[in-house]
């Protein structure tokens, strides 16, 4: 009789605080194999909001992803494990599963643990010509495509994008590729900001700088057949921050576009859309990536989206974001350095999970 997989799980079992836990692994069922995992990525967006207890009642934490929904009928958020983005090697397979999987590299939306059960069709399989460090990067990169298809950047554009946390790097590594007229940044953090421009940002900004001054340093362009051309054409909010809509909209201009690819969870703020917002006509859409705009899926799909993906990984190797590599038993601490930046210089670009051969 196989011995039962010995599992180390990371939950998040009350605000600020995570824990590791151990336990075993299930056995597969028919259609489902083992996998261990080599790393996952903490996402410092959605996972912190858990980690600060500002998830909203009531609400799943992704209405398309089984593994990731949360019981919140019970009113209550915690114990809950969570995450998003593991890369790991497929061990063994139940009856029934093709065995041609074991031993292929595979991504799937878990939370962060060492082994996992899933069905065959919640694993993406990994190309050969992509390292295990840059396929961790996968949900996040697909998430700075689909914003790019959101908001469907025009040549000779001037081009925003609010916040430059990995989702905002990797969506400026990807507006970099466009043949933009200019592409701005905007964050508090200085090492982001270089490394937005290192990612082919054209300039990038402290968000203490006044809007308006932006607005006359790089918008500020003569009236065009009585439509003032000023503000930029299109503006990506991405920073997580509520209030940063404000910015966004004394950037824009005349029918300026604003693609809101944050998720505030319970943060709220007051947003001025009185005077010159209302008067601009401005486009603000939302955007996530659990689905497709329905203005592409006469075309696309979500297997056509990861083959983009991949190719993005490949050209912009976002492993280069990686300032952090952690075991479980550091959570406590990595959670705490990302949930104050400030504080802590703001050192963790990307942090992720490595588990050993002994795990």
């Amino acid at each position: 009789m196989t011995a039962p997989v010995r599992v180390q799980q990371l939950w998040f079992t009350g605000v600020h605080r995570v824990e590791c836990r151990e336990g075993e692994l299930a056995p597969p069922a028919a259609g489902e194999v083992v996998v261990k995992t080599r790393c996952s990525a903490i996402s410092a967006g959605t996972e912190l909001l858990v980690y600060r207890g500002k998830i909203p009642a009531q609400m799943t934490l992704d209405a398309t992803l089984d593994n990731l929904n949360t019981a919140a009928d019970s009113g209550s958020l915690y114990p809950l494990q969570y995450g998003y983005a593991c890369v790991g090697e497929v061990l063994s397979a139940g009856d029934n599963t093709d065995a041609a999987w074991i031993g292929r590299r595979v991504f799937s939306f878990q939370p962060h643990v060492s082994h996992f059960v899933a069905p065959v069709s919640a694993l993406i399989p990994i190309p050969d010509d992509v390292p295990d460090d840059a396929a961790v990067f996968l949900a996040n990169m697909e998430t700075a495509v689909n914003l790019v298809q959101d908001g469907a950047p025009v040549i000779g554009e001037n081009v925003v994008v609010l916040g430059q946390g990995i989702v905002g790097l990797l969506l400026t590594a990807v507006l970099a590729q466009h043949p933009l007229a200019q592409l701005l940044t905007l964050d508090a953090l200085p090492q982001r900001r270089l490394l937005s421009l290192e990612l082919g940002a054209s300039a990038s900004e402290d968000v203490v700088v006044p809007a308006a001054s932006l607005q006359a340093r790089y918008f500020s362009e003569a009236s065009r057949n009585d439509i003032k051309s000023n503000g930029a054409d299109l503006i990506y909010e991405v920073s997580g921050v509520p209030d940063a809509l404000n910015t966004a909209i004394a950037l824009s201009g005349f029918e300026s576009r604003i693609v809101i690819g944050s998720w505030y969870g319970t943060a709220t703020a007051a947003i001025a859309l009185g005077a010159e917002a209302h008067r601009n006509r401005l486009r603000i859409s939302t955007s996530q990536v659990s689905t497709l705009a329905s203005g592409l899926s006469g075309r696309w799909d979500k297997q056509r989206r990861f083959q983009t993906v991949w190719q993005m990984i490949r050209r912009v190797k976002p492993q280069q974001l990686i300032s952090h590599r952690a075991t479980l038993a550091e959570a406590a601490s990595v959670y705490q350095r990302l949930h104050e930046p400030h504080q802590s210089g703001g050192d963790i670009t990307q942090a992720i999970f490595v588990y050993h051969e002994d795990t």
